[in-house]
C-alpha cells in the first residue's frame, strides 16, 4: 500500500514531480495541524490556519494558544485552558479569581482551568495554555480545575480509541452521566493514549469536529487520515489503484495540534497520548466505523502485505457505531 506522508503538513508530490490523482472529489474539509512551541513567522501562520479553518466552522468558539502565561484576565464568555506546559515542569500553582472568592489548585500539563463568565486565572510559574473560548457556561458540577491524574472521581475508561485492558483514558469532560463524573455539552474531552485505534468518522450533518492536543509522543506515533468515506464505505465498487490513494500518514509529535473535521476518517496508532477534544461533544451514535469495509476491500481485490489497506482487526467483525 502506498501511502502519501503528510510530516510536514502537506501532500508529498508524486516523483515525477506531479500532484497525486484524488481519489474522489474534493474534501468539504481538510485536516490542518500546527505545532504549538514553533515560535516563528511558519509556526504563527500554521496555528492562524487551524484557528480560522476551526472558528468558520464553529460559530461562537474562539481559540488561541498562550506559550507563557502567568494571568488569564476576565471575560464576558466562560474559557476552557488546556494546559500544555512541558512534561518535565512541575506543577504550577493557581488561583482562580470568582465573585465569591478564589480558589486554588495546582495545574500540570493534562489539566483543564474552567473559567465562567467574569473569573480570571493566575499562575505562577508561568503556564503554555490551549484556551477555547465556549457559548454556553458549564454546570455548577464541573469543579474549577479538571485534574485527570489527580481527580479521585476520574478513572480509566477504556472505550473508542483505546479498548485495551489497563488503556490511559480519562474522561474529563462528557456528554452523558454515564461515562464519567463532568457533562458539558458545549465542549467535551479526555486524555488517552492511542495505541491502535478504530478506523472512524463523525458525519458531517449530525457529529462533531477534534482536536489531538498531543502531549507525549514517541517515534512510532501516526495518525492516518482519509477524506474518502463515501468510497471507503462502497467496498464493491472499490479499485486496486484507487485503494492504493486512500490514506495520508502523518507523524506526530508532542506539542502538535490536530483539527480533524466532521467527515474526515482517522485513526492513531503507536502509543501518542493526547487531549482528545471534541466540540460540540461526543455525540451518541455519530462515532462511524469503518474497519469492516476496509476488510472487505482487502478480500475482495486480493490484497496483502504492503499493497493491504490497514485496519484494526478487533474493530473489523462487524459494524461500530458508537
Amino acid at each position: 500500500m502506498t501511502f502519501i506522508s503528510c510530516a510536514a503538513g502537506e501532500a508529498e508530490t508524486e516523483a515525477d514531480g506531479s500532484d497525486p490523482e484524488p481519489v474522489t472529489t474534493q474534501p468539504r474539509t481538510e485536516v490542518v495541524r500546527a505545532h504549538l512551541f514553533d515560535d516563528d513567522a511558519d509556526g504563527r501562520v500554521a496555528f492562524a490556519r487551524v484557528k480560522e479553518h476551526f472558528e468558520t466552522a464553529n460559530p461562537g468558539y474562539a481559540m488561541t494558544f498562550l506559550a507563557a502565561a502567568t494571568e488569564i484576565a476576565a471575560d464576558a464568555s466562560s474559557r476552557l485552558v488546556f494546559v500544555q506546559t512541558p512534561v518535565e515542569e512541575e506543577p504550577a500553582a493557581a488561583e482562580i479569581h470568582t465573585a465569591s472568592g478564589t480558589s486554588e489548585t495546582d495545574l500540570h500539563v493534562g489539566d483543564i482551568a474552567v473559567l465562567r463568565p467574569g473569573e480570571r486565572l493566575t499562575v505562577e510559574p508561568a503556564i503554555a495554555a490551549l484556551v477555547f473560548d465556549v457559548p454556553d457556561t458549564p454546570g455548577d458540577g464541573v469543579p474549577a480545575a479538571i485534574r485527570p491524574d489527580w481527580d479521585p472521581n476520574i478513572t480509566d475508561v477504556p472505550g473508542g480509541c483505546a479498548t485495551e485492558t489497563g488503556a490511559y483514558r480519562r474522561i474529563l469532560l462528557t456528554w452523558l452521566k454515564d461515562n464519567g463524573p463532568y457533562t458539558f455539552h458545549g465542549l467535551n474531552a479526555h486524555r488517552v493514549r492511542i495505541t491502535d485505534s478504530f478506523t472512524h468518522y463523525h458525519p458531517v450533518d449530525t457529529g462533531f469536529d477534534e482536536f489531538y492536543l498531543v502531549q507525549m509522543s514517541n517515534d512510532e506515533d501516526r495518525l492516518l487520515t482519509s477524506y474518502h468515506a463515501e468510497a471507503i464505505e462502497s467496498p464493491e465498487t472499490m479499485t486496486a489503484e484507487l485503494a492504493g490513494q486512500l490514506f495520508e500518514v502523518h507523524d506526530v509529535r508532542a506539542g502538535d495540534l490536530i483539527y480533524l473535521p466532521r467527515g474526515v476518517i482517522h485513526r492513531g496508532l503507536g502509543g501518542v497520548l493526547a487531549q482528545v477534544i471534541t466540540v460540540p461533544g461526543f455525540r451518541p451514535g455519530t462515532e462511524i466505523g469503518v474497519d469492516h469495509h476496509l476488510l472487505a476491500i482487502n478480500e475482495r481485490l486480493g490484497l496483502e502485505g504492503d499493497d493491504a489497506l490497514p485496519y484494526n482487526v478487533e474493530a473489523s467483525t462487524q459494524r461500530i457505531v458508537r
